[in-house]
């Protein structure tokens, strides 16, 4: 698991890594490892680290989007 600074707001570059790491290491598509990084990363909990970093979660899996 990547490290998590909790006094910070993650970028949207740390989750296109972090869903990539995902996507590569289970063989998963891109929302499979959206629900993976929900339960895992997040805990169920979108607020867990605040809503900027969950707004750069979902700017990354846009972005993602994009280009499969």
């Amino acid at each position: 698991m990547m490290t998590v600074n909790h006094a910070s707001v993650l970028t949207k570059e740390y989750f296109i890594s972090y869903l990539t790491l995902i996507m590569k290491s289970r063989e998963y598509t891109l929302p499979q490892a959206e629900l993976f990084a929900f339960d895992v990363f997040f805990k169920g909990d979108n607020e867990r680290y605040g809503l900027s970093t969950w707004s750069q979660f979902e700017e990354a899996t846009r972005e993602m989007e994009k280009i499969a």
